[in-house]
């Protein structure tokens, strides 16, 4: 992989950590406990200049309740997978009671396809 194309996903998912784990008012210190990882380690990552291991990723993801679509949107430049995107953040925005009702219209329609 490119150096300078890593280094911009490094700085890219950094910057989302960081701006989650501010959303969820949590300090680098406390997230550091909640992850089991350094508070140093944290640092370099939301700085971008530390790659972030897959588990660790993942288990930010859990902790701050970030979707990959989130992380990985910036990247894509499938057409098709851009599509899915857009349409999967505005279920994301939908109330609970919303998300039931067009999960279930889902639902009917592959019905439809059987």
């Amino acid at each position: 992989m490119n150096s300078d194309f890593k280094a911009n996903i490094d700085k890219n998912i950094g910057k989302i950590l960081r701006e989650f784990r501010i959303k969820n008012k949590l300090t680098q210190e406390q997230l550091s406990e909640k992850l089991s990882i350094s508070l140093k380690y944290i640092s370099r990552i939301e700085n971008g200049n530390n790659g972030v291991k897959t588990q660790t990723l993942i288990n930010y993801m859990n902790i701050l309740g970030i979707t990959p679509n989130i992380i990985y949107k910036p990247f894509i430049s499938h057409p098709e997978v851009i599509k899915n995107i857009e349409i999967s953040e505005k279920f994301y925005s939908l109330s609970n009671d919303k998300k039931d009702f067009l999960n279930a219209i889902i639902d009917l329609l592959k019905d439809l396809d059987t």
